[in-house]
Parts: C-alpha cells; structure tokens; sequence
C-alpha cells in the first residue's frame, strides 16, 4: 500500500477537529495558541512485513494546554488524557482509524501524561500521546 505522510499528518488532525475548543496542527507552529494538539513525525519502519508490505510510522500528538503553573490547565489536561469522553484525545484519534482509506489502521498506543514543554521561550503545559500507523 502506498502512504502519503502529508496526508496521514492531515488525518489525525482532522479527528482531533471533532474535539470542541481543541485546535490542531499538522506540523509545529512558530507560536501555538494553547489549547492545541502538534502532530509530529517520530519514526518510521520499513518493511515490517514481506514484499514491503507494510510500513509503520510512528507519530507523537502533543497537546499543548498553556501556561505550566496553572492549575486549571491540568484539570483541562486531564480531559483530554481520558480514554474516553468528548475531550480525550484517543477516542478522537481513533474515530476514523483508516483515515477514509490512506492508511490500513492506527492505534493510540500510550500517553506520556503531563509536564512542561518550552516552544520560543515560552513554557506550556503539555501531553504527548504515541499513535502508531499501518499504511
């Protein structure tokens, strides 16, 4: 199966979409506008299976809430960690898990809970969540 990474980057952004309030990026803004979930390319394996038959790629979304000291931000945090309910980000992420035909199957694996990132000197409270993708 031929993949498109662009496209794949596009289609988890557009299940992230169906969480209200919640923005997304394809790729790392030069100044996000918290809340937000980044998707970022983290790996690739090829030739997981015979005749190249597939490929996995491995994703990491990093949802961006705001400011570090705040605790508001990390009860917000915790919606989006829910497996479960109209803010968490896996049940977004799994919503379309072929997105419409580019990929064969993806997976929300973990999440690696919270702490503080940094983007252009400013320091955020964040989530990242590991997605892994059939294509």
């Amino acid at each position: 199966m031929s993949f498109d990474i662009a496209t794949i980057r596009s289609g988890i952004a557009s299940n992230l979409a169906t969480i209200p309030g919640l923005r997304n990026e394809s790729y790392l803004p030069d100044n996000p506008n918290p809340p937000v979930a980044i998707v970022g390319l983290e790996s690739i394996e090829y030739n997981t299976a015979m005749q190249q038959g597939l490929t996995t790629l491995n994703f990491v979304v990093t949802v961006v809430v705001g400011r570090a000291a705040e605790r508001e931000q990390q009860r917000k945090l915790d919606g989006y960690l829910q497996p479960f309910g109209a803010q968490s980000v896996k049940l977004a992420i799994e919503s379309n898990r072929s997105l419409d035909g580019a990929i064969q199957d993806l997976r929300v694996e973990r999440s690696g809970g919270m702490g503080s990132i940094t983007i252009n000197d400013q320091t955020y409270l964040a989530a990242d969540f590991t997605v892994t993708v059939y294509a």
